[in-house]
């Protein structure tokens, strides 16, 4: 069934509002992807805060034109969906999850980074890039871990001289 003029402009417009409010766009290409399964990310993905959207390609681009992204938009094939969010690498990652999960059924086809266009190679390396909470501990761990060799090796003289 053929969309209306009327509901084409208004799905241009929603796309207008995501990319000008969302800090990072994820394309994901779904083929043979089950009711079951949509309704699984959809419902992690708005447990995070992270919109997801199905339109058509033709329609996202026109959406698109009136943002101001650096670079060129990758090419979109297949059927794709939208994912975005206020968090700059939580849509990327979560929707990573999801690829690793559904394997042949999903794949990222591209987005936008940092007021940018990136390729699916792009959006795949963002993705795999730490949550806030992991980079935090990893920072302690790195401050801690000198301290604690210090700490051994004053215990290892102390019991060394009694």
């Amino acid at each position: 069934m053929a969309i209306t003029k009327e509901k084409k402009n208004e799905i241009v417009a929603k796309v207008e509002g995501i990319a000008s409010r969302a800090k990072t766009l994820v394309w994901v290409q779904f083929k043979g992807l089950s009711v079951a399964q949509q309704t699984e990310m959809r419902k992690a993905l708005r447990a995070q805060d992270i919109g997801y959207v199905v339109a058509k390609k033709s329609l996202v681009a026109r959406g698109l034109e009136a943002s101001k992204f650096e670079g060129t938009m990758p090419a979109l094939e297949g059927e794709i969906a939208m994912a975005y969010g206020e968090d700059e690498l939580a849509p990327a990652r979560e929707i990573a999850v999801f690829v690793k999960k559904f394997g042949e059924t999903l794949a990222f086809a591209g987005g936008v980074f940092g007021g940018k266009f990136v390729d699916k190679t792009g959006i795949t390396a963002i993705a795999s890039i730490p949550g806030m909470d992991a980079l935090r501990a990893q920072f302690v761990q790195l401050i801690n871990s000198p301290l604690q060799r210090f700490a051994v090796v004053l215990n290892a003289q102390a019991e060394k001289q009694s």
